[in-house]
């Protein structure tokens, strides 16, 4: 979370009278597209930042500290460098490893609120004190991608609803994985008009209570798609259910990753989303098909499942598009390559994704994100 020598290095004039030829501890590559900043040193050079202002890509590292000392700049209007902020190249900043207070970060989204960023990271973070007061209106960016992991919130789970104040409509893609808290107090929470893409994947104790918590009722109207890869999901009922209470109807739904129970004891008839066309049960160790599947469908992937028969006509869905590889009744090696990846030099597709898991599927919603307007 050291934005601040990045963008209120505008705000804070000590910071512009530093040598242009210091190279660390941040680095620019030989395009100035991306750059990279990692402030690991005791005594940091916070000034070596200035260089990422003509970056399109810029990540910053705080190395782990406490960003309380600029503090004393976060009262700094920066409408005066309105200018400044907008003539920036970055549209998609990454900001992680730091202890932050809520006032700092407010001061650094107001910042922002005048730049032309498209995507803003935050990773591993804590977020101190309370929350600035609700402003009159937004005065944050107007970003379309927002991504979190493993940020703490001193508001537990007033934290998206307190967040979301200081930020203009539009978002369409937000990710949030390894939280602290994703119970949302619904009653704080404004409507995410344009939200289409939510992704609380890599929340392994979210389940399907949590899900039913997290998914306001009426919050997110034009959401299309929802990934829930490694977040404890139980039972099909159980997800249906959160989906049916929160007035949703996402066009796709990723279970994947999840230790699925076929049945649920005592679970009632859910009615799916009629909207939704693509469902995602891979690794989702099944032995045999679970009930309370949607009628109809597009895409259905039942990939590196443990099922060892192929299922009945009767058994499944209406479906276009049926991807059952990596079953024990098609390769009698792939229960084995599932709980051992590397049991072989041989590499096959369903221990590729395994291995690859720890890696945040947020990855593939950003694919061709580097087409910035």
């Amino acid at each position: 979370m050291v934005c601040v020598p990045y963008l209120l290095l505008l705000l804070l004039p000590p910071l512009l009278r530093v040598s242009a030829d210091t190279t660390e501890p941040c680095e620019l590559d030989d395009d100035d597209f991306r750059c990279v900043c990692n402030f690991t040193d005791p005594k940091p050079d916070w000034s070596s930042a200035v260089q990422c202002m003509v970056a399109v890509e810029v990540e910053i590292s705080g190395g782990g500290r406490s960003l309380e000392q600029f503090l004393k700049g976060a009262d700094t209007n920066p409408k005066q460098y309105a200018d400044t902020i907008k003539a920036l190249r970055v549209r998609r900043l990454k900001l992680g490893a730091a202890q932050v207070p809520a006032q700092l970060l407010v001061a650094v989204l107001r910042a922002l609120g005048y730049s032309r960023l498209k995507e803003l990271t935050l990773e591993d973070l804590e977020v101190t004190g309370p929350m600035p007061p609700k402003p009159l209106e937004a005065t944050g960016p107007a970003f379309t991608t927002l991504s979190l992991r493993n940020v703490s919130w001193a508001t537990g789970g007033a934290w998206l609803g307190e967040l979301q104040q200081w930020l203009k409509p539009g978002l369409r893609v937000l990710n949030i994985a390894q939280a602290h808290s994703l119970a949302f107090p619904c009653a704080g929470l404004s409507t995410f008009e344009a939200l289409t893409t939510l992704d609380l994947s890599d929340n392994p104790s979210l389940g399907d209570s949590g899900l039913m918590a997290a998914l306001c009722p009426n919050k997110f109207p034009a959401l299309q798609y929802l990934a829930l890869r490694n977040a404890g999901m139980e039972t099909l009922s159980g997800v249906c259910a959160a989906l049916a209470a929160a007035r949703v109807q996402p066009q796709s739904l990723d279970l994947s990753h999840n230790s699925l129970r076929v049945t649920a004891p005592g679970a009632t008839r859910c009615v799916w989303p009629s909207a939704l066309s693509s469902l995602n049960l891979s690794f989702a160790g099944l032995p045999r098909l679970p009930k309370g599947l949607p009628p109809l469908l597009s895409v259905l992937d039942l990939s590196c499942n443990k099922l060892s028969r192929e299922p009945r006509r009767d058994e499944l869905p209406e479906v276009n598009d049926l991807t059952l590889d990596g079953n024990p009744f098609l390769d009698p090696g792939a229960l084995q390559h599932q709980n051992d990846p590397m049991i072989s030099g041989v590499v096959p597709a369903c221990a590729r994704s395994a291995l690859t898991m720890g890696v945040s599927g947020a990855l593939a919603l950003l694919q061709g994100a580097r087409g910035f307007a």
